[in-house]
């Protein structure tokens, strides 16, 4: 089928469109599943963004001068891949691949296999959020010199929305943005997922960061999923919520192609606020059976063939489109300038064998320190930094350091987009505060980004403040999202070295610190390795094993010394590594104790406590002989957490109360070597 080339300077949209449109049926089709209706009512919208207005080579999609687009709306990606075929990054053939097992083309995008895709998004309210800190960090982290970069042109105050003087505003006109200024990022989203609070957090951040860089573009196509969306064709209610957190708004007709185009124009013509342009569609645009009709969403159109003839019939002639070359780049800062060869523990904080120092403090001294070895490390604060520990690096690094405030979602998202551009991002605030973003780390994980997250005030040791302010899931959570580290140190050597470890790590690496102080017991010189753990009391005459990982391992080690003293030796093990845990060490233990007992200031569900039990489970890997103990027998395990809700009290007390300070364990062991012994005379 011969090509006909579509450009910048063309004026056939409207054919491009059809084409797009046509596509997400064939394919949707083909998959007996997917989402054509919300495909149809953005495919105008997206025909003048490819064709006229993306910088974006499909052929280099890691050069730093493209362009970012965003599907907020991931389950519409009959028409993203239809895109993909428009510019020939895939073929009619992988298109007709789309949903199948193996197929790159998977159901919502991700970019696993696409290297068109930053973001796993379908998790409806994060392609904004994510946008924003992608804008931001494109905008701040790699602002080319001498550039005034977004925002540059306005008033302190973020209230001049004005235009590039010269620049038309004309449909046919093209694009007026500078060659050598920063790239945009654009976000397609749904009307529906505006009801989603991470939106309103991003739209707030992106306010106040003025950033031009960001366009939105809202299809409010009026339906949901079950029926109509909160506001519906009620464009002033978009404009008025976008206008109040600082952003330029244009309301359009989402299907007129030349509308489209000069809201476009004007967007990327607009300087020191962000654009939001809410577009009026229809969904299931151009098929009758579905336009505009409730109970459409998520599945094929009913008569494929009738719908492709109501779009006007397969095309003679396929449209190829020529996308906008990249932005071009000049003295641009890139993660890979740092020296790679810098010694990443170099300058790290050390601290003396006796002396207390609280860990999330070391993690503090040791970022800041990291900063400063690395030029690729960057902090974003959830306005805790100074209980956290953020604070040093604030003050060292303040052109590598973010203040979110109290938005726990666009903390992670703006860490995700970071890394998306090879920075390696710590985000930090308090353990118990993250779980309002579990659903971006697990989007997070999904799309495989590589970040670093530091949770602090964990457990019930925190003390007076109770339990609204502990992290007691958080392990749980963490530990349960794929390819994740968790990471536990006990005291301030420790936590220094494993913040310099994570950097290299790869998927979410999780470090929990404590808010009191804790001995240090590790000299400055020792290494842990992620995966390992340490021994910290042991002998041939061992009735039992502790295992801790934290706060509770200097409780361990009191009642390991108390017990001794009654001539109960026992062993503990730091299990600093959760995850990863370290199988080896807990399978000799076991052989050579018999039982386990594991402390944890933290829920009984995921935590320790079933990393430990996870290893002697019965697994393939066991009944093939790499978990078992002895003939197959797990050992006696013992679990100690905090199964109580917790009020205030004294750190010492909250231990005390949880059953996990050292007399707790102290009894748990009793308990167990006397149940040992009378079973032994019973016999």
């Amino acid at each position: 089928m011969p090509d006909r080339t579509f450009d910048a300077r063309d004026t056939q949209m409207d054919e491009l469109a059809r084409e797009l449109r046509i596509d997400a049926v064939r394919s949707s089709t083909a998959a007996g599943s997917g989402h054509p209706t919300s495909s149809l009512s953005a495919a105008d919208l997206m025909a003048v963004l490819l064709g006229r207005h993306l910088r974006f080579d499909f052929d280099d999609p890691a050069h730093p001068g493209n362009d970012r687009l965003i599907f907020s709306k991931g389950h519409a990606t009959p028409l993203l891949y239809a895109m993909y075929r428009a510019v020939g990054a895939i073929d009619d053939d992988e298109l007709q691949s789309f949903r199948r097992r193996g197929s790159r083309l998977e159901g919502h995008p991700t970019p696993r296999r696409l290297p068109w895709v930053d973001f796993a998004t379908g998790s409806l309210g994060q392609g904004l959020p994510l946008g924003a800190g992608l804008a931001w960090a494109m905008a701040r982290l790699e602002r080319p010199s001498g550039s005034g970069g977004p925002g540059g042109s306005a008033g302190s105050d973020g209230s001049d929305g004005s235009h590039r003087s010269g620049a038309s505003s004309s449909s046919s006109s093209s694009s007026s943005s500078s060659s050598e200024g920063v790239p945009r990022v654009w976000v397609l989203s749904g009307d529906g997922e505006l009801a989603e609070g991470s939106v309103w957090e991003a739209a707030e951040f992106a306010g106040f960061h003025r950033l031009d860089n960001l366009v939105l573009v809202v299809d409010a196509n009026r339906l949901g999923q079950r029926g109509p969306t909160r506001h519906g064709w009620d464009l002033d209610a978009y404009t008025n919520r976008f206008n109040a957190f600082g952003w330029h708004t244009r309301a359009i007709d989402g299907h007129d192609t030349t509308a489209i185009d000069d809201a476009f124009v004007n967007a990327e013509d607009t300087l020191g606020r962000p654009t939001a342009i809410i577009a009026r569609t229809l969904k299931g645009r151009g098929v009758p059976e579905v336009e505009n009709r409730e109970g459409a969403h998520g599945k094929p159109v009913p008569q494929p063939d009738l719908a492709i003839a109501a779009l006007g019939g397969e095309p003679r002639e396929r449209v190829t489109v020529r996308t906008r070359p990249p932005v071009r780049m000049h003295a641009v800062p890139r993660p890979g300038d740092r020296d790679a060869d810098r010694d990443k523990d170099a300058g790290l904080p050390t601290f003396e064998i006796g002396e207390s120092v609280p860990t999330r403090k070391a993690f503090g001294a040791a970022l800041a320190a990291l900063g400063s070895a690395r030029g690729d490390v960057i902090a974003i604060d959830g306005e805790v930094g100074d209980s956290t520990g953020l604070q040093p690096f604030a003050e060292r690094h303040p052109e590598r350091f973010l203040e979110c405030y109290i938005a726990e979602q666009q903390l992670v998202s703006s860490a995700v987009a970071a890394q998306s551009r090879g920075w390696v991002p710590y985000a930090a605030t308090f353990a118990a505060f993250l779980t309002r973003a579990h659903d971006f780390l697990r989007m997070a994980a999904i799309g495989r980004a590589d970040l670093c997250m530091v949770g602090s005030h964990a457990g019930t040791s925190i003390g007076q403040d109770g339990p609204s302010q502990m992290g007691l899931e958080d392990l749980a959570m963490f530990r349960t999202l794929h390819g994740s580290t968790v990471l536990y140190p006990c005291d301030a050597n420790q936590t220094a070295r494993l913040v310099a470890e994570m950097a290299d790590g790869t998927g979410i690496r999780y470090l929990r610190t404590t808010r009191g102080e804790t001995p240090v017991v590790y000299g400055p010189d020792e290494d842990f390795v992620i995966g390992g753990s340490k021994l910290l009391r042991s002998g041939d005459a061992d009735r039992a094993t502790l295992v801790a990982a934290g706060i509770t391992v200097h409780e361990a080690l009191k009642a390991a010394d108390r017990l001794a003293e009654q001539g109960v030796p026992v062993r503990v093990i730091d299990a600093y590594s959760v995850k990863p845990i370290d199988a080896a060490a807990l399978r000799e233990a076991a052989a050579a104790t018999g039982c386990l007992v594991t402390v944890e200031d933290h829920r009984p569900e995921g935590g320790l406590g079933d990393a430990v039990a996870e290893v002697f489970a019965r697994t393939e890997a066991a009944e093939d002989g790499a978990g078992g103990v002895g003939e197959g027998t797990p050992p006696r395990l013992v679990r100690l957490a905090v199964r109580h809700m917790p009020g205030s009290a004294a750190p010492d007390e909250q231990l005390a109360d949880a059953g996990i300070d050292a007399a707790a364990i102290e009894a748990a062991v009793r308990d167990v070597v006397g149940g040992g012994e009378r079973a032994k005379r019973g016999g």
